[in-house]
């Protein structure tokens, strides 16, 4: 299932030398770590190594007090995740923090209020041109709904889905955003070995036919070595390897560091 066919391209996302810190607690220790064009860029590392904190920092949720992200050629060290996310990169998170009472439908939706040029009162009315825009929208949203063959629950209320299904809404929800980077948290946490497949599929598809660059925190590594062309692996906040799966696989400290870790 490796993507290594794919055309990857030039740095698109550069991390350098961020550190961050809460109180007296180290978090992320000088990191740095590119992310190419068009490729699934895997970090991994054993539970509190500091990877869902690296993609707070990415996203704007957290400030690093050292270090900068340049997206695109643009140097940001203080954005928020509004801002990042009208640059284009869009996250989905490791609790899932969907609406659970609206349908999928609306749900991803929500994903497009970036989009939305129309003001809210305009909105409320679905007048005139905002009728029109929201038209657009939705008719993107039932792209995505499609793609994830998710058809037969659009109306659902994700709050009655299975887990692997709720999972797969989220990514429809970051999906509307039409992200060039997508930020993905754990997207196969908790599910079984079918519903891995599947979100595994989907992630390479994303990258395929939406052209997504991603970036993706995952616990299973085996998900990681088939799906990414490149892993960077933090431990204790520290970066300890970055490389092809192979390269990352038979590197000394991943190995020491993860054969030290009951999972």
């Amino acid at each position: 299932m490796s993507g290594n066919n794919r055309k990857i391209g030039d740095v698109v996302l550069d991390v350098q030398n961020i550190s961050l810190s809460f109180g007296g607690v180290k978090a992320l220790t000088d990191i740095s770590f590119d992310v190419r064009e068009h490729e699934v860029r895997a970090i991994i590392g054993p539970n509190g190594a500091g990877k869902s904190s690296m993609l707070n920092c990415i996203n704007g949720v957290y400030l690093p007090q050292q270090g900068s992200i340049t997206f695109r050629g643009q140097t940001f060290k203080h954005m928020n995740s509004r801002q990042v996310a009208e640059m284009g990169v869009a996250r989905t998170f490791q609790n899932l923090a969907l609406f659970k009472g609206m349908s999928v439908l609306d749900n991803i939706m929500t994903g497009r209020n970036l989009r939305m040029k129309s003001n809210l009162f305009q909105q409320a009315i679905r007048w005139g041109a905002a009728e029109r825009e929201e038209t657009r929208h939705r008719e993107f949203v039932e792209r995505i709904i499609d793609f994830l063959e998710i058809q037969a629950h659009r109306k659902t209320p994700v709050g009655q889905l299975p887990y692997g299904l709720q999972k797969r809404v989220d990514l429809g929800r970051a999906l509307a955003m039409e992200p060039q980077v997508l930020l993905l948290d754990e997207p196969m946490a908790g599910m079984n070995v079918e519903e891995k497949q599947d979100m595994s599929r989907f992630i390479l598809d994303v990258n395929d036919e939406f052209g997504s660059t991603i970036v993706l925190i995952e616990h299973d590594m085996g998900v990681v070595m088939d799906i990414s062309d490149r892993v960077v692996v933090l431990d204790y906040g520290k970066k300890i390897g970055d490389g092809t799966p192979d390269e990352v696989r038979n590197n000394e400290n991943v190995i020491r560091a993860y054969l030290g870790v009951e999972h």
